[in-house]
């Protein structure tokens, strides 16, 4: 993602607020908020597909599922309601005893923008929606991102590719998920220049590597698991 000065200035102020905010426990007990996780189905050759051209079909199923485990109990941990999003087809041993569902759009924008607008039009006034490829995901930072929420209408959660791994929405602002540049380095770039010419605030969490090449591996706390 290029490094523009307006970017960077509203990136280091919104992280710096976040530094001088109170500790927290992680629990959240609003009936008004939800938690949506995307999740792919765990098939090997079909996960991960970047990392497996440099470590293998086998590999790099292994490091999804262990991903996908991480996300699993860190999801546990925060008291809200949580709906969980299949690609393909819903796993009933993962996450039981919690809403799942297939995802349903032409593209991933389209699928995000589906579950959302479904959760807004189900009464939930605060919506957080994540992936399954970050080790360093925590309840923590989901409770930040439910927080976060409390002043803005958006907040997203920065990744080093250029992308998010969190984004949080209070109104449907539906042109966040239209006509983007998914798995590219500039898509959080192109959206928050979007949401600026709109004059529409939003809040910014830390930055997390997720995992999509072995370069990202290695520079995760997973490298020492897998050793890649």
């Amino acid at each position: 993602m290029s490094d523009s000065p307006s970017l960077r200035m509203k990136w280091n102020e919104i992280k710096q607020s976040h530094q001088e905010e109170d500790c927290f426990v992680p629990r959240n007990d609003d009936k008004k908020n939800l938690l949506i996780v995307f999740i792919k189905n765990i098939r090997l050759g079909k996960v991960k597909t970047r990392l497996a051209k440099s470590i293998g079909d086998e590999n790099a199923f292994q490091v999804y599922k262990h991903l996908v485990e991480i996300t699993e109990k860190v999801t546990e941990e925060i008291n809200t309601e949580k709906r969980i999003y299949f690609s393909d087809v819903i796993i009933e041993e993962k996450w039981p005893k919690t809403a799942k569902f297939v995802q349903k759009g032409a593209d991933l924008g389209q699928k995000m923008q589906n579950s959302v607008q479904k959760g807004l039009d189900d009464g939930f006034e605060k919506i957080i929606l994540i992936g399954s490829d970050l080790p360093d995901i925590s309840p923590q930072i989901i409770q930040q991102g439910f927080n976060a929420l409390n002043k803005n209408s958006v907040v997203f959660g920065p990744a080093t590719d250029g992308g998010y791994y969190l984004i949080g929405l209070t109104q449907p602002h539906h042109f966040i998920f239209e006509d983007k540049p998914w798995s590219k380095p500039n898509l959080l770039e192109t959206t928050l220049s979007e949401l600026q010419e709109k004059n529409i605030p939003y809040s910014l969490l830390e930055e997390l590597n997720d995992i999509d090449t072995v370069e990202d591996l290695r520079k995760s706390s997973l490298n020492e698991v897998f050793h890649l």
